[in-house]
């Protein structure tokens, strides 16, 4: 119909437009609708939210609303894992490039000798660091990978914390979900308040710390005695496109973690499943998702019990056929059903 194209519905499937929700939600009460009602909301055949009836092609009939929720949590799925592996590619980019400059010094030019500094031990880190706090004045966004955080590392940043509070700066931590258990992340978030707003989401990117969008510093080795601070305009702004995207996947820390829809199996264990079916073995999934291997091991052991699984091979052709080979869903599979809620130990 003329006048109606997709360009005047920019929208997806999360956000439909008002006229779309209407005809969606009478198509879904009434099981379909005459093709003539969708004609002034092409939108709706365009993101397969309504295909023709096989039965009378002058009806619509929808798509039903867990498969498009389905459809939408794969989106986002695919959309973090897509920003993890491009940040790992930008930051082991920006190693190589920092090694060539430890081993050619050139002539300070245009400003590139501050873009990035490598920080070498933990006291010239620390120092950076405190330097970095003392000049924040609007915000602090910071990603916090490991699992639950031992209450001697959150006393060591307090004393900056603090100070960030005090003068009114806003702050957001991404943690993994692991961290909702620690007792010490809940002291830290107690004591400081609404200063701080934290969430959580299955995995998270290397550890990050962003101080008012215009300084990062990241790890520049695996034991973390190493870091870059970055101050290069376009890196800064990138790990911040990086992490409001991951935030706004991520589940606040005062809201429970979503039901599995799968009897028995909780969501923990759904992002073990998925990672299984991607190939990982147990150190790698341990370490994504911040917990130790031995709890990786247990948690596997219990999806084999409750899946019915004899050995490793049969645990994979089960995870499959139960739909756990993808990312967590909000809805339960065909296979098994009843709902199953991991224990909230947030606040």
């Amino acid at each position: 119909m003329a006048g109606h194209g997709a360009e005047q519905h920019p929208h997806g499937a999360d956000r439909l437009c008002e006229a779309g929700d209407r005809v969606y939600s009478r198509a879904v009460r009434r099981g379909r609708v005459p093709r003539r009602d969708a004609e002034p909301v092409p939108c709706l055949l365009e993101l397969a939210l309504l295909h023709p009836d096989p039965d009378d092609m002058d009806w619509l009939v929808p798509t039903s609303p867990q498969e498009v929720m389905t459809r939408l949590l794969r989106g986002m799925y695919d959309e973090v894992s897509a920003n993890q592996r491009r940040v790992g590619s930008a930051v082991a980019a920006v190693e190589w490039y920092a090694g060539l400059g430890r081993q050619v010094r050139p002539a300070p030019s245009a400003g590139e000798g501050s873009a990035i500094r490598v920080l070498d031990g933990l006291a010239r880190i620390q120092a950076a660091m405190d330097e970095a706090t003392e000049a924040c004045t609007t915000e602090v966004l910071t990603v916090q990978p490991g699992g639950i955080r031992r209450e001697a590392e959150l006393s060591e940043g307090l004393h900056r914390a603090l100070a960030l509070r005090g003068r009114g700066v806003r702050m957001r931590d991404l943690y993994t979900h692991v961290a909702r258990h620690g007792q010490g992340l809940l002291t830290y978030l107690e004591i400081m308040g609404d200063a701080v707003e934290a969430r959580t989401l299955d995995e998270v990117i290397d550890r990050l710390i962003l101080f008012d969008r215009t300084v990062a510093f990241v790890p520049a080795n695996s034991d973390r005695t190493m870091a870059l601070e970055l101050r290069h305009p376009a890196l800064v702004a990138y790990l911040v496109t990086v992490f409001e995207r991951l935030w706004r996947l991520a589940i606040p820390l005062t809201a429970p973690l979503p039901d599995t829809g799968i009897e028995g199996i909780s969501h923990r264990e759904q992002s073990i499943a998925a990672l299984l079916a991607e190939g990982h073995q147990d150190a790698v999934i341990a370490e994504r998702l911040g917990i130790s291997v031995r709890t990786c091991r247990a948690h596997i052991a219990r999806l084999s019990e409750t899946l019915g699984a004899a050995s490793r091979t049969q645990l994979g052709v089960r995870i499959a056929q139960a739909g756990l080979d993808g990312p967590p869903r909000a809805t339960a599979s065909p296979t098994l059903s009843g709902p199953a809620r991991e224990s909230r130990t947030a606040r």
